[in-house]
């Protein structure tokens, strides 16, 4: 399944790239914040047609055109552009994202960093790879010296989960914060040794379907602001390299 994932998500990507500064619609969504563009929709709609053509009877959970689950053991969960505000703004940081669930558990998935031509993938149970390249978290178990990464919500400005006083309290704690725009990319360099933490909130699946698992077997951990495991419905994520995960955790529950 791997393969078909790899294949879509690279399929998806190219129509992003090709989209990447040319002329394209804009619509907001639940706010001026929350935008799509219609390569999104060009990336989506491509998506779906290869899920449909080889796996007909598997559910599709999708950012732009929602769930059709079609009561499947597989459950296919799309993001066809992670990162929107970017792409419609020329800053070329966002991907495509997809994972692929068995009975609710990502069995493998892919994000594709479309202007770095970086495809991120996992397999459950067989480690976490950048361009067939394997990745491996930091080691870093000290919490001043690490580099954090996070995302704010579109309604940032109602503050929710206490979203400003957490960032502030990071801040104050860590060596550096960065901000780039798109959660599976964020979960990514996570993975891949680059952060050695991430948290944010408002999450949907598509956020980190692919992202979690990229991270889980790269040696991560993943989990809500209180250590449970993600559900489909969680909001809230926190993803470390493991060692400085409590730490982590303690800042959130305290802030």
């Amino acid at each position: 399944m791997i393969e078909n994932v790899l294949e879509v998500t690279r399929l998806a990507g190219e129509i992003v790239r090709t989209g990447f500064g040319k002329n394209f619609s804009i619509e907001t969504k639940t706010n001026d914040s929350n935008i799509v563009t219609d390569i999104d929709k060009k990336s989506e709609a491509a998506i779906i047609n290869y899920i449909n053509k080889k796996f007909p009877s598997h559910g599709i959970l999708a950012e732009e055109s929602g769930a059709d689950l079609k009561n499947s053991e597989y459950i296919w969960v799309v993001d066809p552009i992670d990162g929107t505000t970017n792409f419609a703004h020329g800053l070329p940081i966002f991907s495509v994202s997809i994972g692929l669930t068995k009975n609710g558990k990502t069995i493998c998935g892919a994000v594709y960093d479309v202007m770095r031509d970086m495809m991120y993938s996992a397999e459950l149970g067989s480690g976490s790879f950048v361009n067939w390249k394997k990745i491996r978290v930091t080691d870093n178990s000290n919490m001043a010296q690490s580099v954090l990464v996070t995302g704010f919500p579109y309604n940032i400005k109602d503050n929710p989960d206490n979203a400003v006083e957490k960032f502030t309290a990071f801040l104050n704690s860590c060596r550096a914060v960065r901000r780039l725009g798109s959660a599976a990319i964020d979960l990514c360099y996570l993975a891949q040794g680059i952060f050695d933490g991430f948290w944010e909130v408002s999450l949907h699946p598509w956020d980190f379907c692919a992202g979690q698992l990229i991270v889980e077997e790269a040696g991560g951990k993943v989990t809500d602001f209180n250590n449970n495991q993600l559900t489909i419905n969680s909001s809230q994520l926190l993803a470390s390299n493991n060692r400085i995960h409590e730490k982590m955790l303690q800042i959130l529950q305290e802030n």
